[in-house]
């Protein structure tokens, strides 16, 4: 870790005063994090143009709201993969949230189920999957409990991972495609980047360690050690007969992908640019949900992250073909800041935030935004 690291500070215990919308946990988070895992948390890849992009983006598109339309009794259920949910919101999957706060994923999956919403568990937990199934599944009011894979040079193993979580009760698998190698993350680089001791990816322990290359100086790392072990199209068969649970892929960006997915019969896509880590000069996903909106049509729901951080950035979302979003860094920054009860927090404040531009739009229900809330789509 860089020299210039500073000691973390600990997490408050309520909601400080201060913070009555998402981006006010930023600065809080940042006086209680050191270099090291603020680099992790807040960073994005190369010059982070796309980080930026994504939030200018929502800020670009204009609402034009409805007015003198009947709204008593609305509300913002939505249906996904079978279920009714309370409201559009789930905790994207983030790895390492010890880094934030000694409980971590717990932490995050308690206040996701207190507040009714979706909770994505990254393969890199630093949280047991079973100790977090626990936890939350018999919240008779929780939201749904899925689990985030990366496909492993070890194909058994990725197996295993699967038939894990959905012993623990997951119910469902989110397969990230957008990332088989890492972004070029400058500000992780700068921070001279290390997991403390106490921090690790304890899902992936038993990981067969990958055999190593011998590369010729002519040969690429990235081609010729990285490539060989990435997933493709012709696996998700095989990845699908391993599990009953319904599978998404996370990071599905060009709506010929879309297309393939519809024709492998996957059950869902997230929209997704890895919030900037991977990609950057990427395109922002408001630009490309109604692209993908378009490419699917009906045939599976789609989700979306990547900025999202007012009840007005959702609304728009759903607009544009969104089914529900997924929310990181900022329940990140709460989770830092004063932990479950932070990330908590974040969470009722975007659904109070929604209703407020549902109600202001004229739209009594998600199913009633639509693009007509706008005069133009990028």
């Amino acid at each position: 870790m860089s020299g210039t690291a500073r000691p973390r500070v600990p997490a408050l215990e309520q909601v400080p005063a201060d913070v009555v919308s998402l981006p006010d946990y930023a600065a809080h988070a940042r006086a209680r994090l050191d270099d090291n895992a603020w680099a992790y948390l807040a960073g994005g890849a190369a010059d982070e143009i796309t980080l930026r992009a994504n939030r200018a983006a929502w800020d670009h598109l204009a609402l034009v709201p409805r007015v003198l339309r009947r709204l008593a009794g609305g509300h913002t259920r939505v249906q996904l993969l079978g279920r009714t949910l309370a409201h559009p919101l789930l905790l994207a999957p983030v790895a390492y949230q010890r880094l934030a706060h000694p409980d971590g994923e717990l932490a995050s999956a308690h206040a996701a189920a207190a507040q009714g919403a979706g909770f994505i568990l990254s393969a890199q937990a630093s949280v047991l999957m079973e100790d977090v199934a626990r936890a939350v599944l018999s919240d008779a009011d929780r939201g749904p409990l899925w689990f985030q894979l990366y496909m492993q040079h070890d194909r058994g193993f990725t197996r295993e991972l699967v038939q894990r979580a959905e012993a623990s009760g997951y119910e469902a698998i989110v397969l990230t495609v957008d990332a088989p190698s890492h972004g070029v993350r400058d500000r992780e680089r700068r921070a001279g980047l290390k997991l403390p001791a106490d921090v690790s990816a304890v899902n992936l322990a038993a990981l067969p360690k990958a055999p190593r290359t011998q590369l010729t100086p002519s040969q690429s790392w990235v081609f010729d050690a990285l490539m060989p072990d990435a997933p493709t199209w012709d696996e998700i068969d095989t990845l699908r007969s391993h599990t009953r649970l319904p599978l998404l892929l996370k990071g599905v960006m060009h709506p010929e992908d879309a297309r393939e997915a519809v024709r492998q019969r996957v059950d869902g896509l997230i929209v997704s640019n890895h919030g900037g880590r991977t990609l950057d000069t990427a395109a922002p996903t408001a630009w490309v949900l109604p692209r993908i909106a378009d490419a699917v049509g009906d045939a599976l729901p789609l989700l979306v992250d990547g900025g999202i951080q007012r009840g007005t950035d959702v609304l728009k979302a759903l607009a544009l073909g969104a089914r529900a979003v997924l929310i990181g860094r900022p329940y990140m920054h709460a989770l830092a800041t004063c932990g479950a009860i932070g990330v908590a927090h974040v969470l009722r404040v975007l659904r109070d935030e929604l209703e407020v531009a549902m109600a202001l739009c004229g739209c009594a229900n998600p199913a009633e935004a639509t693009r007509e809330l706008f005069f133009d789509v990028p």
